[in-house]
């Protein structure tokens, strides 16, 4: 079902029928009203009529007045409110990519509506900047409040956060706080998120800082984090590729991976050829280093207790851990039986 009642390309035609030849067709390739749903810039309208990209500006805007003067846009104000309610019932601000896509996957139709919403009264257009991308308001208010939320919950986030989806939604909404119940959804929170270029989502649906290379991901180590960080334990490198290919459909060799894992310090070598994430817990190091590291810090243990405390910080087979604790040279029973260094 569509999303609109209107056919755009007939109310174009419409509101533009009383226009001059070149006044129409300077208003048809700006706004890519033609067949082709090209844009043209000032400069190539200019070459077309040999005058100056500023003449080209003044021609538009005098069409655009002539039209909003005309009664056939008098005529088409159901169009128009049409437009606003469905914009309103979207969140009141949308994405104009958002806006876009959500009425119409055609190009050319999606330039109809475009050239609607510059022409309406009821729409103002915030252009894109370092926080969001272009979007359409019909609401001030609505929009002030959303923009505010949305950099302090940018504020908020740490470089390092990934936050499900679900999380993400309630600590949005947690910083809106008054607002219509009518955009209490998950629906319009998502629109809203995608309005910012600060906050972003990965392959995974998990949110964060967009700057994060844990949300972009830009290559294998990316990638390898994401799918270690979902399985939740040490992983073979092999193992990691393979996970890479399956998830993302980026066909990984094991050797890249391997490579990739060993040169960045979200990872910890924990095994043979087995990696952990270092915001685990997990340590460097040989076997006795490790175990001279826990008892320092610990105190003397129990032998379970060493294997026990040695198992959450590296990945190392239980006998390893044995025949280090058994070696006189570095390791000693206390008289009550517990290890301490020697």
């Amino acid at each position: 079902m569509s999303a609109i009642s209107f056919k755009p390309k007939k109310v174009t035609k419409k509101i533009t029928s009383h226009l001059q030849d070149r006044a129409s067709d300077v208003i048809m390739n700006r706004f890519g009203l033609t067949s082709d749903g090209k844009k043209k810039t000032l400069e190539e309208i200019g070459k077309k009529y040999n005058i100056t990209r500023e003449r080209v500006r003044q021609v538009e805007d005098a069409a655009l007045a002539l039209i909003k003067k005309s009664n056939a846009y008098k005529g088409e104000q159901a169009v128009f409110e049409e437009l606003k309610q469905l914009i309103h019932k979207l969140g009141s601000i949308v994405a104009e990519h958002e806006l876009l896509s959500y009425i119409s996957k055609d190009q050319t139709t999606q330039n109809h509506i475009h050239f609607f919403l510059v022409l309406g009264d009821a729409f103002k257009k915030y252009r894109e900047d370092e926080h969001f991308h272009a979007r359409w308001s019909v609401d001030d208010a609505m929009t002030d409040k959303v923009h505010d939320s949305l950099k302090k919950l940018y504020a908020s986030l740490k470089d390092e956060d990934l936050v499900p989806e679900t999380e993400m939604i309630k600590k949005f909404f947690d910083q809106m706080k008054d607002f219509a119940e009518q955009y209490k959804n998950e629906e319009v929170a998502r629109r809203w998120l995608s309005m910012s270029k600060s906050v972003a989502k990965n392959p995974l649906g998990e949110w964060g800082k967009a700057s994060s290379p844990n949300i972009r991901t830009r290559g294998v180590k990316d990638y390898a984090f994401l799918v270690m960080r979902r399985h939740g334990s040490p992983m073979h490198f092999r193992e990691v590729a393979d996970a890479i290919s399956k998830t993302f459909g980026k066909k990984t060799h094991y050797a890249t991976c391997h490579n990739e894992l060993i040169k960045d310090s979200r990872f910890v070598l924990v095994g043979r050829g087995m990696y952990a994430l270092a915001e685990w817990g997990y340590k460097t190091g040989i076997a006795r280093e490790v175990i001279q590291d826990i008892l320092r810090r610990e105190g003397p243990l129990s032998k379970d207790e060493v294997v026990k405390k040695m198992m959450k910080e590296r990945y190392f087979k239980k006998n390893t851990i044995l025949v280090n604790l058994a070696n006189p040279k570095y390791f000693k029973k206390n008289k009550s039986g517990l290890y301490t260094v020697v």
